[in-house]
């Protein structure tokens, strides 16, 4: 969608998500003032700094439209057909202690579908961006390049962290225990939804969590990146995303998506 002589989706989205990062990088070491959220969640005064300057950026572009912040909540009619979704700092634990491992998420749902999406690094500065159809890694100096899922890393990154719906049938961290995962692939945990759009980009082979993922501030650009660039995304059970609360396994190409899904099943086996 433009508006007329106006920015493309996607073009917001790149803005919002740079306008996050900007604030993230500002921000970062500052040791910013902890709001519990309770069960021992927590946001800093960057996450709200950061969606603020996130939602000026779509007000001002897309004021018609609804939006779902992680922070400032839903806004708009609850059935808009176009809802954008916003992940002001995915990787809150990581950044509050000084460690750079964190993604700003902006992505637009449009119908049933993810038609546009960012995620963007604020310190390497570079951006993952897609229209819906194509997936495209833009670097610090402003070149661009095509994101190109690859399993050559066998890298593998789980998120270990709660909830944990398909419990006791399925847990990522059982993964860790099962030896077809550690003969053919390495685990890691960073803590933050940049690791998904990593698949995309070929840095890692896959991408495993559980959990509900329908209108997920945290993943929906994320499985976006994943989708446009080819990769194979489905729920930890086979089934499509955004079906219920089925997870997620975004893997580079099929033989590795069938071999973590393999993997899961065979943990839900066990548990019988």
């Amino acid at each position: 969608m433009t508006t007329t002589n106006g920015p493309t989706d996607a073009e917001v989205a790149l803005a919002a998500a740079r306008a996050g990062a900007a604030v993230v990088r500002a921000l970062y070491g500052s040791a910013p003032e902890r709001h519990d959220k309770g069960n021992g969640d927590f946001a800093t005064a960057a996450d709200l700094a950061a969606e603020e300057a996130i939602l000026h950026v779509l007000r001002a572009s897309r004021p018609d439209d609804a939006v779902t912040g992680e922070e400032a909540g839903a806004t708009g009619a609850v059935d808009a057909g176009r809802r954008w979704l916003v992940d002001p700092l995915c990787g809150t634990l990581n950044y509050a202690v000084d460690t750079m491992l964190v993604g700003v998420n902006v992505a637009l749902r449009d119908g049933g579908r993810v038609t546009a999406a960012a995620t963007a690094d604020p310190f390497s500065r570079e951006v993952y961006l897609t229209d819906g159809t194509s997936a495209h890694l833009l670097g610090p100096d402003g070149t661009q390049t095509d994101l190109t899922p690859s399993p050559a890393s066998c890298l593998v990154d789980l998120n270990l962290d709660p909830p944990f719906p398909n419990a006791p049938a399925f847990r990522a961290a059982l993964l860790l225990a099962d030896p077809a995962f550690t003969a053919r692939f390495r685990p890691r945990v960073v803590s933050t939804t940049l690791a998904v759009a990593w698949v995309a980009a070929g840095r890692r082979a896959a991408y495993v969590t559980d959990g509900d993922l329908r209108d997920s501030v945290h993943f929906a650009a994320g499985v976006a990146l994943c989708q446009a660039a080819g990769c194979v995304v489905t729920g930890v059970d086979g089934r499509p995303p955004y079906t219920g609360a089925n997870g997620l396994i975004a893997a580079s190409d099929p033989d590795t998506h069938e071999a973590l899904l393999t993997m899961a099943r065979s943990g839900a086996l066990a548990q019988r």
